[in-house]
């Protein structure tokens, strides 16, 4: 079943209202079809026209229909940003039009097609059709005014022209007008209602990418600050041990000691900005995914009483919470998304499941949703998760929990001395201590790993 549906639920919303724009309007050719199609062959006051004229009057009502499907798509294809203005496609839509209309108007005038009721009809039922087409590739509301007109006109006028009587050029005109107000309303705003869902589509992600340049630059200030004035100390002391030991001089070791006591001051601010990075709150995770899911359109409840936990469990869960709610937001179409934080005993369970996994690209968006996202996979995002939860003998698991839904479920034990349970009021996250949680070289298990990377994420 989900293979039948994921054309469409695999979509994004802008994706969506896309699709539903263009068959909308690729719907008007059978519609144009049972409309206008029958009326070469309906019986007036002189009866139903020849044969030939019938078909002649049908064939044209089913080319016109798949003329103005064409010029529709091609102008949604402008809206969404896709190709330039079709302006020679539109022209020649609306003038083959207008130059059929004019020859429906002569064999009308010459007796070929003697009933009104079918020549008014189809000329009348085009000119809308046309209308509806040409009002997608406009852009300010005066100039699909200006198109009404224009089309009303270049309908009536030439009945007018060639005789076939002003009580008909005028009630073609009037009814072109009504209908012309309403077709050309509704193009409009599918037109402008589209373009609209792009552009915010289009913000979305531009937002995400700010957001990550900026913690880029962020962290690159700090660095800068730390490293900068430490580096042009280390090099000047370097080089004055270099020219003293050079001179045969003892105190070239004493600035040697001094370089390699400001390279340790160095490591460890080093590590006090990593850790200012890397460290989350858990409380002020669960708010913000609960602000940002909700100010996109996502339903999230949020289940977690306030627990006593450690700082180290509480930040590796404040992680988890940050990236899954960034990737619900960049990967599959999730309408809700449930936090569930729970105590047990000895340990506490933390899972995060939305409902916009399809499938197998819901299994891969869903696997996402634990990712981390500028550029890397969810493989590695898992990994990275599995990586911090590692680090206080936390475990991670993924994957689906049900058709359309999708599950991260994260657990940690707690030290047996950690109040579980202990209701406390949330506290904001205060600045590291230089120095708290390591010995004097710094010696923990993510400093042993060598890696300072910066991770890539939007909370």
């Amino acid at each position: 079943m989900s293979r039948l549906t994921g054309w469409w639920s695999g979509r994004s919303s802008a994706g969506k209202v896309e699709l539903y724009t263009r068959w909308t309007f690729h719907s008007f050719v059978p519609i144009e079809l049972f409309v206008l199609g029958g009326i070469p062959f309906s019986r007036g006051e002189h009866g139903p026209p020849t044969t030939e004229a019938s078909v002649g009057l049908l064939l044209w009502v089913g080319v016109h229909a798949v003329l103005c499907a064409v010029l529709a798509s091609r102008a949604l294809d402008h809206t969404t940003g896709k190709r330039e203005r079709p302006v020679r496609l539109a022209v020649a839509v609306v003038g083959t039009t207008f130059c059929v209309g004019l020859l429906l108007n002569l064999l009308w005038a010459g007796g070929v097609l003697p009933e009104p009721g079918v020549n008014v009809g189809i000329l009348a039922g085009t000119s809308i059709f046309t209308l509806c087409a040409l009002v997608l590739c406009l852009g300010p509301v005066r100039h699909m005014a200006y198109a009404v007109l224009a089309t009303a006109l270049a309908t009536g006028a030439p009945m007018a022209a060639v005789g076939n009587g002003l009580d008909m050029a005028a009630g073609s005109v009037v009814g072109i007008l009504i209908g012309g107000v309403f077709i050309s309303f509704t193009s409009g705003f599918s037109s402008w209602l589209l373009r609209i869902v792009q552009e915010l589509e289009r913000s979305r992600d531009l937002k995400a990418r700010l957001a990550v340049a900026e913690e880029r630059l962020r962290f690159g200030r700090d660095l800068h600050d730390v490293m900068g004035r430490n580096l042009s100390v280390i090099a000047l002391k370097s080089e004055l041990a270099v020219q003293l030991s050079r001179r045969g001089r003892p105190e070239a070791v004493d600035q040697m000691v001094e370089v390699q006591r400001i390279a340790q001051e160095s490591q460890r601010e080093v590590r006090e900005v990593v850790r200012g990075y890397r460290e989350a709150d858990l409380r002020v995770e669960l708010e913000g995914a609960r602000g940002v899911l909700g100010a996109a359109g996502i339903a999230c409840a949020v289940d977690a009483p306030a627990l006593d936990l450690p700082p180290e469990v509480q930040s590796a869960l404040g992680w988890v919470v940050r990236e899954t709610t960034t990737n619900v937001l960049r990967h599959g179409d999730a309408r809700r998304c449930a936090i569930v934080l729970r105590s047990e005993p000895g340990a506490v369970l933390l899972t995060v499941e939305n409902d916009g996994a399809v499938g197998a690209a819901g299994e891969r968006d869903g696997a996402g949703a634990a990712g981390v996202t500028g550029g890397r996979g969810a493989g590695s995002g898992l990994a990275g998760l599995r990586e911090r939860l590692g680090a206080v003998d936390g475990t991670l698991d993924a994957g689906p929990s049900a058709p359309h839904s999708f599950r991260v479920t994260a657990r940690v034990p707690l030290p047996r001395s950690g109040r579980v349970g202990a209701p406390r009021k949330p506290a904001t996250p205060a600045h590291p201590v230089p120095g708290k949680h390591e010995g004097p070289g710094g010696s923990g298990r993510r400093e042993r790993r060598g890696s300072y990377e910066k991770e890539e994420t939007v909370a």
